[in-house]
């Protein structure tokens, strides 16, 4: 295999011209995760105006955008690893199809640890990446690979979230706690996982008859949401 440094922006333009919303690259080397000593960390927006429809709980439009932007990330995350392969290098693509969650709905390297790496935002107290552009309103996507990147991105170790506790006010299920992340911290910490998904399943079955773990409040509330939502709707 190929020992020489890769040029991570040929990637990052092609997946933004294929509709990646933020490209990142990460050092994960001290992270161990087996082989894989870089990531790629892909990110697609929520449209706005879908954040906007959910305010009073998920909706038809959310569930299918939801499904949508996952379909597109498994493309982009499979043209990623291609790219790096053609390239000389191993890669493994995280799509839904080669990740599986374990009973306590962990993966084995999660898509938000990627991009926490690449710079791409910090994990607030939702347990949700927060990213400055479009606050959690995002869905992830990653790449692994031995490949080390001529420019990763600066990792973001600790929470931006600062005094806000508005995700933890609007829970309809009391789930966060509204610790400040920094990167030792577990999930456990931030959130009530088996209480987000009670109230999210119940939430998703009222609103849109799916059997599905589907809320969205903490997203739209964010106030980094807020910000992109409103900038949309002034252009």
């Amino acid at each position: 295999m190929k020992t020489a440094v890769l040029s991570g922006e040929p990637l990052r333009a092609l997946l933004l011209a294929e509709g990646a919303d933020l490209v990142g690259f990460g050092d994960v080397s001290a992270l161990s995760p087996g082989q894989w000593t870089s990531c790629v960390s892909l990110a697609v927006r929520l449209p706005a105006s879908t954040i906007c429809g959910i305010s009073d709980g998920p909706s038809m439009d959310y569930f299918e955008q939801y499904h949508t932007l996952n379909a597109k990330l498994d493309q982009l995350s499979e043209l990623a690893a291609s790219y790096i392969v053609k390239q000389g290098f191993h890669a493994l693509a995280q799509t839904t199809t080669a990740v599986a969650e374990s009973a306590g709905y962990h993966t084995p390297f999660p898509h938000k640890t990627c991009a926490t790496r690449a710079g791409l935002g910090w994990v607030g107290k939702s347990a949700l990446l927060v990213t400055p552009e479009f606050g959690p309103a995002v869905r992830l996507s990653s790449v692994l690979t031995d490949a080390a990147f001529d420019h990763p991105g600066q990792p973001v170790n600790a929470s931006r979230c600062g005094d806000c506790a508005r995700c933890r006010d609007h829970c309809p299920g009391g789930a966060i706690h509204g610790a400040l992340w920094d990167i030792a911290t577990e999930r456990e910490v931030l959130v009530d996982v088996d209480a987000c998904r009670k109230a999210a399943r119940a939430l998703a079955k009222e609103r849109t008859g799916q059997e599905i773990t589907l809320c969205g409040k903490c997203i739209q509330i964010c106030p980094y949401t807020q910000r992109y939502t409103k900038k949309e709707a002034a252009t």
